[in-house]
């Protein structure tokens, strides 16, 4: 059985600049195994002389990428692309270009959730751009925009040629939302292709650590509706602990936990921690890395979401695990 192709979903806010990103990655070499779905092909805005050959929800380019119209729901779309595939038209990823007043927590839902998609493609990251002069004002006005930001795994500044001066305000606001995703440019479209095709992992750390060091803390950034809460400990936790937590925060705050991610050291394999990553009450199936990233041995657990109580999170945590260790002797 072949492995699940990566799948980029591409997201971003009304004219902060996916279609330019999108455009400018199709011209790059690297990207050349690369199917792009788009919405319709007429938004992408692609050269005549890059098109190859064409059928009516399928355009093939020169350079060798295939771009797919979304004419169905996603599993139908990405069926599609699957079949072509099987038929000889070779790529080995799949960037999602979203609309501009998407919500992008449904598609990563459908990623984890769904049996056929998840034979199919793996969620490799979250891209979301954001518009370097109207971002903050989008952010201030619109849900779905804080929605997409709540998502990010790499946040992708646009349009910096034409504003700079905010761009530290504006850097800190989305960390303030999302203090896990990292932060990249774009001029004129041009990205480094590595945000499409480098290696998924857990993403650089922001979590802060207060107080003593063998003790769970948290660190919690607010804005509007929307609450980041980072979790550190250094003691490591039982497995079952760990599901037990997950299913809780999934039963207690639904479709308001919006994103959770994580690096958990666990007692039973202190060396190889769990990766954990949830969309809404949904997650991804728990995988254990081989090592541990560098040389930060502390687990971090990231949530995002309306209405989270830092306290109850932590408490639960505490407690859960406690009662784990009380029924298994240790």
């Amino acid at each position: 059985m072949n492995d699940p192709i990566p799948l980029t979903v591409l997201t971003g806010f009304l004219g902060s600049g996916k279609t330019t990103v999108v455009a400018a990655l199709l011209r790059r070499p690297e990207l050349a195994r690369t199917a792009v779905i788009v919405n319709e092909f007429g938004e992408i805005g692609l050269d005549h002389e890059l098109i190859e050959s064409s059928d009516e929800d399928l355009v093939e380019l020169s350079t060798g990428c295939l771009c797919c119209s979304m004419r169905g729901d996603l599993v139908e779309t990405v069926n599609r692309l699957i079949a072509r595939r099987a038929e000889g038209r070779s790529f080995d990823r799949i960037v999602l270009e979203t609309t501009g007043l998407a919500d992008p927590a449904p598609i990563a839902h459908a990623l984890i959730a769904d049996p056929m998609l998840r034979r199919s493609v793996r969620l490799h990251r979250m891209v979301v751009t954001i518009d370097a002069v109207t971002g903050l004002a989008s952010l201030d006005s619109y849900e779905e925009s804080r929605r997409q930001v709540a998502l990010a795994d790499i946040f992708l500044l646009t349009k910096t040629d034409l504003e700079a001066s905010n761009a530290t305000l504006l850097a800190n606001r989305l960390s303030a939302i999302n203090p896990d995703a990292s932060i990249a440019r774009s001029v004129f479209g041009a990205i480094d292709p590595s945000i499409v095709i480098g290696p998924a992992g857990f993403s650089r750390d922001r979590t802060t650590c207060i107080g003593g060091a063998d003790h769970d803390h948290h660190a919690e950034h607010r804005h509007d509706d929307i609450t980041s809460l980072s979790l550190r400990f250094n003691k490591p936790v039982h497995a079952i602990t760990l599901t037990l937590f997950l299913q809780a925060l999934a039963e207690t705050y639904g479709a308001d936990l919006i994103r959770v991610k994580g690096l958990v050291a666990i007692m039973e394999a202190p060396d190889s921690p769990a990766v954990i990553h949830g969309v809404q009450h949904v997650f991804h199936p728990m995988r254990w890395l081989d090592a541990w990233p560098g040389r930060d041995r502390s687990s971090r657990i990231v949530l995002i979401g309306k209405r989270l109580d830092s306290a109850w999170v932590e408490a639960l945590l505490e407690t859960v695990d406690e009662e784990v260790a009380a029924i298994s002797g240790q």
